[in-house]
């Protein structure tokens, strides 16, 4: 199926019925005084994140979706029928906003979650609702609300633990292909990946991430070049940048340092605060086309260039979430790939370890803060 990752659609949800204009007419009730319903609500229409959508392609296809009006109140105290909803299935890590105003409307980022995008409108008061001591029989009712309409903007953003950058034909996804099921398409050439494509690396049957692979990007990406500035949205989701480097160029004119350096600006250009300050760690590729001598002389001069002046991280007291790491490896021969994931294993692990403690430190001061509003005893702890 092709990857969709974006969509303008509009909603526009039901108008309420309108209220109705009724006496009561019956036979032996003289004055049966007014009875006119009230008119139904209209149609609202609601996102749903749904874990069994993968693409927006749906919505390139059908652009506007209306609800129903409702309808209109009735004598005798009968209310107008309501008009259905209508339910929208995205899939998770979609970007709603609203394109007049540029409000994010919505951001699904959980299975189920529901989100209201046009409201319909209320019904219209019946004349029911008006009669008093000095107005025994009303003839007003109120109009049904017109419903909301929005034109939107759809937006995917792949949800993943971790995120695959580098220039175009530096192995990223013979990197996901090695490590996890994923197949994408592999060849020799530059710009083969034209959409992103995302791998589950199992560890155990319990014990798994997802791992993202991105077109390649190139210098000038952030303001449109290349194929991968369409998908840089999809980095920001991560939580760790692996930045594939191929250091065997089938070019000898190309300078892995200079290509590096200017992804890097490229991540820095596009995002500087999201993108650019993630935990990015650095993947030397494609060693087996080099010698020993020649790998070790080529990782040199490359870490020379880019003024890689970082430590070894030390994970004697527990993993070392701050220092970056740097791999050698193959991805087409599985060299260096099993102690990669390992590792990238060993961060998520305690990434996750480290969210679950400050969750709880939160609440245990909500709690405490809380109890502290309702103590009324006069002796206060510190």
């Amino acid at each position: 199926m092709k990857f969709i990752d974006e969509a303008k659609i509009e909603v526009a949800a039901g108008k309420g019925g309108n209220g109705a204009v009724s006496f009561r007419r019956e036979k032996f009730v003289p004055r049966g005084g007014p009875d006119g319903g009230d008119g139904g609500k209209g149609g609202s229409i609601f996102a749903i994140a749904d874990e069994n959508i993968n693409t927006l392609i749906e919505y390139r296809f059908v652009k506007r979706y209306q609800a129903k009006n409702g309808e209109k109140g009735h004598g005798s105290d009968r209310y107008g029928k309501g008009a259905d909803d209508i339910e929208l299935h995205m899939p998770i890590g979609t970007v709603i906003r609203d394109t007049d105003t540029g409000e994010t409307l919505a951001d699904l980022t959980r299975h189920g979650q529901k989100v209201c995008l046009a409201r319909g409108g209320k019904g219209g008061l019946g004349n029911i609702h008006f009669k008093s001591s000095v107005n025994r029989a009303p003839k007003q009712a109120t109009p049904g609300e017109d419903g909301e309409i929005r034109s939107l903007q759809l937006e995917l953003k792949v949800l993943a633990d971790v995120g695959l950058l580098g220039m175009p034909n530096a192995g990223k996804s013979t990197l996901i292909s090695a490590v996890s099921a994923a197949r994408p398409k592999v060849a020799d050439y530059p710009f083969t990946t034209l959409h992103p494509n995302l791998g589950v690396v199992r560890m155990d049957e319990n014990n798994s991430f997802v791992m993202a692979d991105i077109p390649g990007l190139i210098e000038g990406a952030a303001e449109g070049a290349g194929l991968g500035h369409r998908f840089l949205k999809h980095l920001s989701r991560t939580g760790l940048l692996l930045h594939v480097v191929d250091l065997a160029p089938f070019d000898d004119s190309i300078n892995p340092a200079e290509e590096a350096l200017a992804i890097v600006e490229e991540l820095r250009k596009y995002d500087e605060e999201e993108l650019y300050g993630k935990p990015r760690w650095l993947v030397l590729n494609k060693l087996d086309m080099l010698s020993e001598e020649e790998a070790e002389q080529r990782t040199a001069e490359f870490l020379k260039q880019i003024g890689w002046n970082h430590p070894a991280p030390d994970d004697r007291f527990g993993f070392d979430m701050k220092t970056p790491r740097l791999f050698k490896i193959s991805a087409l021969a599985h060299q260096g790939t099993q102690e990669l994931v390992y590792q990238i294993n060993a961060y998520l692990t305690e990434k996750k370890r480290l969210a679950a403690e400050t969750e709880e430190a939160e609440k245990y001061h909500e709690a405490i803060a809380e109890q502290s509003k309702t103590d009324t005893s006069v002796f206060k702890a510190e």
